[in-house]
């Protein structure tokens, strides 16, 4: 039986997916070929697609072999409550990747991904974040959302309490937490640190070409339509009935895609959230003892 040794748990909107294809290539390291199992975290309001049970979720990983680093990568395990505890349960000397970025930009670009997905239909991130009490109370949620937790924006952010449980869960030597501005200044450097941290040959060189670009949809009743149509498949469909219907949703999304920059942020939203956010990203900056009080600044 294989275990996965490492997790990459989050933040979304951080660079997770550049991590993962990056470390994917690497030829010590096996990850499932498909980003996300969600395996863990009870708490989180989700449909596992590729692992619903235990044996599922370890099929996953019988194909690594000798491999000696076999890891995932779930972004929804940092917001989870319970997920830290259930991956230290499971295998209590895996190592943790974190991945976090300023909160204002994490959280609309966010949003513009959760609105692409079907999983957010507010027209403006201003509305998505007014809607937050309305939605902890069972109200304008998304029929096609896969989990309720990733439109409680705020709480997303609120990272310091969530990198805490992975200290408190596997210690502080086993959790490796970059900032997405280390991603951006030397995706060579921060890429050399990851594998130091796993224990693996540091000279592999990789392709840090630019993953995730900006989409925006085409057509709003064909994208509702099918993101509906595979939500609800997956109360019902399993194996390769279900696996069939989201390559054929994907396909439908990629015909219905246009790549284009996201809209950008009001400057004075982008302000008044950074006040916001401030004294949590102190908290932050504290805790892993480093300065991003230029994630504060307001006169940007």
């Amino acid at each position: 039986m294989i275990k996965p040794n490492f997790f990459i748990v989050g933040a979304p909107k951080c660079g997770t997916t550049a991590l993962y294809r990056y470390l994917s290539a690497h030829p010590d390291i096996f990850m499932p070929g498909r980003k996300e199992p969600h395996f863990f975290g009870s708490d989180l309001e989700h449909v596992p697609i590729d692992a619903r049970s235990l044996d599922e979720y370890l099929a996953l990983f019988a194909p690594a072999g000798d491999k000696k680093r076999v890891g995932e990568a779930s972004v929804w395990y940092l917001v989870s409550q319970t997920a830290a505890q259930e991956i230290a349960a499971f295998n209590p000397e895996a190592r943790i990747i974190i991945m976090l970025r300023e909160p204002v930009d994490m959280l609309h670009s966010l949003y513009h991904h959760l609105l692409y997905s079907g999983s957010e239909t507010e027209p403006t991130f201003e509305a998505a974040l007014a809607a937050e009490p309305d939605r902890r109370a069972g109200r304008r949620l998304p029929p096609s959302r896969r989990r309720r937790q990733s439109l409680y924006y705020r709480e997303i952010a609120a990272y310091t309490a969530q990198v805490e449980r992975y200290f408190d869960a596997f210690g502080r030597d086993a959790v490796h937490v970059i900032l997405f501005d280390d991603l951006k200044r030397d995706a060579a450097a921060m890429y050399r640190d990851v594998l130091a941290f796993l224990e693996i040959d540091p000279g592999f060189r990789v392709d840090f070409k630019r993953v995730n670009e900006s989409r925006r949809i085409r057509s709003w009743r064909l994208h509702v339509a099918y993101s509906l149509a595979f939500r609800r498949s997956m109360d019902y469909l399993r194996g390769p009935a279900l696996h069939a219907m989201r390559k054929g949703t994907g396909i439908l999304r990629s015909l219905n895609t246009a790549h284009a920059p996201r809209p950008p942020l009001d400057p004075e939203l982008r302000r008044r959230l950074r006040r916001e956010f401030e004294p949590e990203v102190m908290r932050l900056g504290d805790l892993l003892g480093r300065d991003l009080s230029h994630w504060c600044a307001t006169d940007e």
